[in-house]
């Protein structure tokens, strides 16, 4: 990455990747608002401070409680001690969005490395569709004849040829 694509003074500071802040800002004003590339920097670096506070807080609400792990629990009472209470049902909102989400991501990866397992001559056979059809696209649409491999199991010939 880019030193210049991340706000921040030295490799020690934490910084978040500008161009993600830029457009997040930009998102949230109306279309023929303009804002200032200093503006911008300004925004990320107090973006970079509420983050730094509340983490340490939640550090010190984590270790209060004799744990080692900060848990979502203990940013939301951050937020609380810090002042921040009015925020916490819509942060708590957005919490269970993003649980709900990544469960949804985690549910279709299992669907889909779960299914039907093939066996290896049905894997090679689905490769070499996927080639052909791939070199058909390179060229125009136009399918590339492959010499036979008989090494290689073709379903598609045996379905020619009981057709025929």
């Amino acid at each position: 990455m880019d030193p210049m694509d991340i706000v921040g003074k030295s490799k020690e500071d934490a910084s978040l990747p500008k161009a993600t802040m830029t457009k997040i800002i930009k998102e949230m004003l109306p279309p023929d608002v303009r804002v200032a590339r200093d503006a911008q920097d300004l925004l990320i670096e107090c973006c970079v401070e509420f983050i730094n506070l509340v983490s340490s807080e939640s550090n010190e609400v984590c270790n209060k409680e004799d744990r080692r792990t900060i848990a979502p629990e203990h940013v939301l009472k951050a937020l609380q001690v810090l002042g921040f209470g009015e925020y916490i049902e819509e942060v708590y909102a957005a919490y269970e969005q993003h649980k709900y989400e990544t469960m949804q991501d985690t549910q279709r990866s299992v669907k889909c490395n779960s299914g039907a397992q093939m066996t290896e001559e049905e894997a090679a056979a689905e490769q070499q569709r996927m080639f052909a059809e791939a070199r058909a696209r390179m060229n125009g649409g136009v399918p590339v004849p492959q010499p036979e491999h008989p090494e290689i199991d073709h379903p598609e010939a045996d379905q020619r040829s009981l057709q025929s």
